[in-house]
Order: structure tokens, then sequence, then C-alpha cells
């Protein structure tokens, strides 16, 4: 048993994640007197589809306070009516997790009027790793619990991630109408994690059309298994990059979409898997701590980029915005040429620089010119233990 450290609300919440994070565990492991219903089983989801009020039949005999859980509600959005109205009569507390928040949002579901807290789960954060699962295991297969606590059926479990999702999430439940389109695109965006989202050059690369390429990125992100990551506007005297990046929530994930997982992985893309896991250890970090800080990355056209800008307090009439900026570098010994596009951003005296870092696998720390290197175990270290930010 692996402890999360997502604190259980003590009122109703949505907990919104990919398949597979852990979710249901969590739930069973956190609210161990609730009532629990898995809309994943056909004997509980098809009653409760052909009739909703079925719902209250099975909380009738549940008193003030009980919790109820409802495994992936957003397989039958108009049971959150119910949800609302249990609520409200019989003052119960519901715990709704799903895979899908913004696909609630989109079909006009109940989201009980803000009277639910909404929390969201990611893979394993470097402080739930368990002392067998290192950095660089995490790089090459990421940090789904499923994968971690079964070292030995790693390549099969997310091969079959792929195909489960593929198959539950997306062709189930009419979000997709072809499969092998859609595989097409998804190997292509597998390898293309981390990098500046360029519709065309996917959907070139895939055969797929242009407007449905869009589309599929909306469903990744629809259904939490990628992000985009905004550019930052610093608005400097230079042409600035305005596409996103797009991510996948997880470096092994991302491998087995794009069929990756049984080939040994080559520099350039391992510096963006290395990338990707650290921005989804800082994405987890923001969530769990409820820092509300704006991520984004910065780029110059045809020049210099900058992996990650964190803005901890927006531009105002009083002063300029105040950033953190950081570099990841999946290499052993730091380079401080390195430091030059962070450390060129600094000078242009537009906003503040608070800190100035870089993120690598070596061992060493180093300082130089107010530019500080972190090994990346020790930079995770710091950060969920809150001293970084």
């Amino acid at each position: 048993m692996i402890d999360r450290i997502l604190s259980p609300p003590k009122k109703s919440f949505f907990l919104f994640g990919p398949r597979g994070v852990g979710k249901s565990t969590y739930l069973k492991n956190s609210l161990k007197a609730a009532l629990y219903i898995d809309l994943l089983r056909s004997d509980q989801y098809l009653p409760l589809l052909r009739n909703p009020s079925v719902l209250r039949e099975k909380c009738d005999a549940l008193k003030a306070g009980n919790w109820v859980i409802i495994d992936e509600v957003q397989r039958i959005p108009e049971l959150l009516n119910e949800v609302h109205s249990l609520y409200e009569d019989l003052k119960l507390n519901f715990a709704l997790s799903g895979s899908s928040a913004r696909k609630l949002k989109r079909g006009g579901a109940n989201l009980l009027a803000g009277r639910a807290l909404q929390k969201f789960m990611y893979p394993l954060v470097w402080s739930e790793f368990p002392k067998n699962w290192t950095i660089e295991k995490a790089i090459s297969w990421g940090t789904l619990p499923g994968v971690v606590t079964d070292e030995t059926h790693k390549v099969e479990t997310l091969a079959t991630y792929v195909e489960t999702y593929l198959r539950q999430e997306l062709m189930e439940e009419g979000l997709i109408r072809k499969a092998d389109p859609f595989m097409r695109f998804l190997a292509v965006a597998g390898i293309m994690s981390g990098q500046t989202l360029n519709v065309d050059n996917v959907a070139r690369d895939a055969a797929v059309g242009r407007t449905t390429v869009q589309t599929y990125f909306d469903i990744l992100e629809d259904t939490l298994i990628g992000f985009r990551l905004p550019s930052y506007r610093a608005e400097l005297k230079v042409k600035e990059v305005s596409h996103p990046k797009f991510y996948f929530f997880d470096s092994g994930v991302a491998r087995a979409c794009g069929d990756q997982v049984r080939f040994e992985i080559d520099s350039s893309y391992r510096g963006f898997l290395f990338e990707s896991f650290m921005i989804g250890q800082l994405q987890a970090f923001n969530s769990y701590f409820g820092r509300g800080l704006k991520l984004a990355y910065y780029k110059i056209s045809g020049g210099a980029e900058i992996d990650l800008v964190i803005e901890t307090k927006k531009k105002s009439q009083r002063g300029a915005a105040e950033v953190v900026c950081i570099e990841f570098k999946s290499a052993k010994k730091w380079d401080h040429r390195w430091n030059q596009p962070i450390n060129d951003f600094s000078d242009q005296g537009k906003l503040k620089v608070q800190r100035k870092i870089g993120v690598y696998l070596g061992q060493e720390s180093l300082k130089s010119n107010g530019f500080e290197v972190w090994p990346a175990e020790k930079f995770l270290e710091e950060l969920f233990s809150g001293s970084l930010f």
C-alpha cells in the first residue's frame, strides 16, 4: 500500500484524474465505511443508466454525514441530479471520481452548484515513491501505481494501458468513431510529447486531417491523458512563440502511446521525457498544495527557450510580474552555457526573476552569479517539503 499525500476533504468532493492513477484505491482506503458504487461494473452501471433514481434506493438507509463513493461518475452525468437531491435531502457526503472534468462541464452536468470541492489525482509523486523506484526508472517508465508496484510487468502494463484507454474511455463512450486514425495520431503524439504543438506536422505524419487532429488533442486533454503548457508572454521586444507545448500526463504512457516501450530511449527523446516528468511533478505539487501558480514555458521565435516559467506574482499597477525560471537537462554534468537563456531573459528587466534554477541528473549542487543548479532528486525533495516555493 502506497500512502498518497492528498488528504481527503471533510465534505463532498469530485476527484478527477486519468485512469490508472489510483483514484479508486485511494477513495476505498480513505473512506472505508462508505457505500461504494463502481460504474465500470455493468451490474451497477446498467440499472443506474436506465433509472438514475435507483441511487436513492441504495442510499435511503444511510444516515446524515455518511459517505457514498461513485466511481467514474462521468459515465452517467444524469446521476449528478440525484446526487444533488440526496445531498440536500439526506445530508450525505459524496466522493465522486472521474476521468473527465471537462466532459461533465461541456455536457452541462450538474456539478452540485459549488457544494462539492474539486480535487485532482496524479501519478505517484516523488514523496510517494517506494524505495525501489528511482528517478531514472520514473523517467523511462513513468509513475503509474500499477507500473511502480509491479516492475516485472511494466512493459505489458503500459502497452495494455493504451489499449484499455482506447477501448473503455474513447470507443465505448463514443468519443472517437474509428480506432485506426486515432492510433496513428497517438503514435505521433507520444513521440512528440514535450514539444511545441504543431497540429499541421502531426496531421501530416499521422495521415489524419488537421481538424481531426485538433479534435484528438482536445480529447486527450478532456480525458486528462495530456495537457497543454501555454507559452509565457513577457512582452519583450522580440517575436515570442505563442503556440503551447503538449505533454502526456506520464512519461511511461507517452512512451507506450508512441509504441516505444520495447525500444531503447535515444538521448533527445530522453530529454523530453525528463522534462515531461519534472513538469508533471510540479503540476502535481501545484495542485496538491493548493498553490495556484501559473506554469508556462518561454521561447523566442527561432531562438532561445526556457523550459518552465512559474509566475509567482502577477503584474499589477504597482509592480512587474515575478517569476521563477527553470531549465531541465537529462545530463550527468551541467554545462554552464545552459544558463544563458534564463540569464538573458532576466537581464531584460521587464519582470522580476526571483530565482534562476537548473535541474539535472548529476549529484553536485552548483551556484554561479545567482544561477542555482540542483540535482533532480534534491530539487524534488525540497519541492515536496514545501521549501522551494
